[in-house]
């Protein structure tokens, strides 16, 4: 059966980003799998607070398992590196764990973040490189079927019709993939409401409709290397 992984630094990462395509995988037969690589210690405990702060990593990965059964998709895998460090984690020891799942679960594709993180979020850059220098070795190893990488994106013209002058958007042109979600659109919502501590943390949900849609309803990606021609994600295209 067909994997793919996706690789990010927090819990909640994978639910407003990319939600939707990971739901939609699912619903087509593909295993999909989440590797985060912390449990999101040093972000919000909640308005009001859901927890004592040192608590907040337990909290949020239960958080993280509740999206990931909301999404329909495996139950997530952890690394134990601490929110807001990473960029100081030995890249060698980080690119070697990463290595380990990659061996057990064969994905085809990875899907991670891009190389500036979008925001430009230090935990973000750092698992985007260590993502790439895995898929990059993988692919000399001729490690399984893996056929290609995805960063997730936010094209130009989103970023402009919704004045996000805070992200690194990507020319519309370079945008390789383009889901809509709108068929699984409550099921990203209920895996973005799972994160209940960071529900606060993001003003697109307390938007009108229109708005969030056109954030959250449609999915972006740029196929930043590939292996082979095809992969599995590339039959979600919306032309």
């Amino acid at each position: 059966m067909t994997a793919v992984l996706a690789l990010f630094a927090h819990p909640d990462d994978e639910a407003f980003r990319c939600g939707g395509t990971l739901a939609l995988l699912a619903q087509r037969g593909v295993r999909v799998h989440v590797l985060t690589a912390t449990r999101g210690q040093a972000g919000s405990c909640g308005e009001p607070p859901l927890c004592q702060p040192d608590k907040l990593g337990v909290v949020r990965e239960a958080e993280l398992h509740c999206a990931c059964q909301a999404l329909g998709i495996e139950p997530p895998h952890l690394l134990d590196y601490q929110d807001g460090t990473l960029a100081q984690v030995e890249e060698k020891q980080a690119i070697a764990e990463i290595m380990a799942v990659l061996r057990e679960l064969e994905p085809q594709v990875l899907l991670t973040w891009p190389s500036h993180g979008l925001s430009g979020h230090s935990d973000h850059i750092a698992v985007s490189n260590w993502a790439t220098a895995a898929y990059q070795r993988a692919i000399e190893e001729g490690l399984g079927e893996l056929a290609a990488i995805y960063y997730m994106a936010v094209p130009h013209s989103v970023a402009n019709k919704l004045g996000l002058r805070q992200l690194h958007a990507l020319p519309d042109k370079e945008v390789s993939l383009v889901v809509d979600v709108n068929n699984v659109w409550e099921q990203k919502l209920a895996a973005i409401r799972c994160h209940r501590t960071q529900l606060g943390e993001s003003p697109i949900l307390r938007a009108p409709i229109e708005r969030q849609k056109l954030f959250l309803g449609v999915e972006h990606f740029q196929r930043v290397m590939a292996h082979h021609s095809y992969d599995v994600l590339l039959d979600l295209h919306q032309r």
